[in-house]
Parts: structure tokens; C-alpha cells; sequence
């Protein structure tokens, strides 16, 4: 992790890192959590883009465990049309794991963005995905 991000939140679930190229870094713990884990950290996601105006999430699943049923339910239900129409996120460059379970877990939430203007592209390594995440308009 490059020294000048800047930690911003931090639980069972993973912390939050603010970039200084004006992204939002996500980086999931592969310990156990709860739902409350997981919805406290997307809420702070979400409290973090409106509160600097910033609409790219750079997220680091490599070692996350798989989303629980009611973490998907929760998170493209609730969470995604919220972060989109409030708090400003556009595009999302995803980190993804080798295991097949958090793969799908995680498809199941990209593919439920409906007609929400969000971009999400996954990617195998952290550099290629901020090299993307750069080139995407803020």
C-alpha cells in the first residue's frame, strides 16, 4: 500500500483508503464479519465519495471472503442505488479474487446495477485497475 494513501476507516470487513488522485480505495479483510461489518463499511464508502465529491471506487477483493446472501441483497438493493443517487459513484474498478465463490458473490452485485449509471470493470491486478480507474472521467 503506497505511504500517501490516507486511511480513513477500518473494521472486520476491510478499510477505506482516500487516494491522493482523488479515488476511494476499498481493500476486503478475508476475516470473518457480519452484515453490520459489511453495511459500515459501504455506508463510509458512500459518506466518503459525497463528502469530497468523488464518483470512483477502487476495490481490492483478493482476499475477501464470499458476500453472504443478505450482503448481496443488501448491497444491490439499498446500498448501490444509494451510492449512485446520493452520494455521486460512477465507476468502480474491482480487484477480484481467484476463489470461484467470491467471484460469483461479486457478479451478482455488478450485474444488478439495472439502468444506474455505474461502470464496474474487474481486473486481476491492482495496478492495471487504477491505471483504468484513472482514465475514467470523474
Amino acid at each position: 500500500m503506497p505511504a500517501e494513501l490516507t486511511l480513513l476507516f477500518s473494521n472486520a470487513a476491510g478499510q477505506l483508503f482516500a487516494d491522493p488522485a482523488n479515488v476511494l480505495r476499498a481493500r476486503w479483510t478475508n476475516q470473518p464479519r457480519t452484515l453490520a461489518d459489511t453495511q459500515a463499511l459501504f455506508t463510509n464508502m458512500a459518506q466518503v465519495l459525497q463528502q469530497r465529491n468523488w464518483s470512483r471506487i477502487l476495490v481490492n477483493q483478493v482476499v475477501m471472503r464470499p458476500f453472504s446472501p443478505a450482503e448481496q441483497q443488501w448491497i444491490a438493493q439499498h446500498w448501490l442505488p444509494h451510492a449512485v443517487q446520493q452520494s455521486g459513484y460512477r465507476t468502480g474498478a474491482v480487484v477480484v479474487s481467484t476463489d470461484t465463490y467470491t467471484r460469483l458473490a461479486t457478479a451478482y452485485i455488478t450485474t444488478s446495477v439495472g439502468g444506474l449509471p455505474l461502470r464496474y470493470r474487474s481486473f486481476d491486478a491492482e495496478a492495471a485497475a487504477l491505471n483504468w480507474l484513472l482514465q475514467q472521467p470523474t
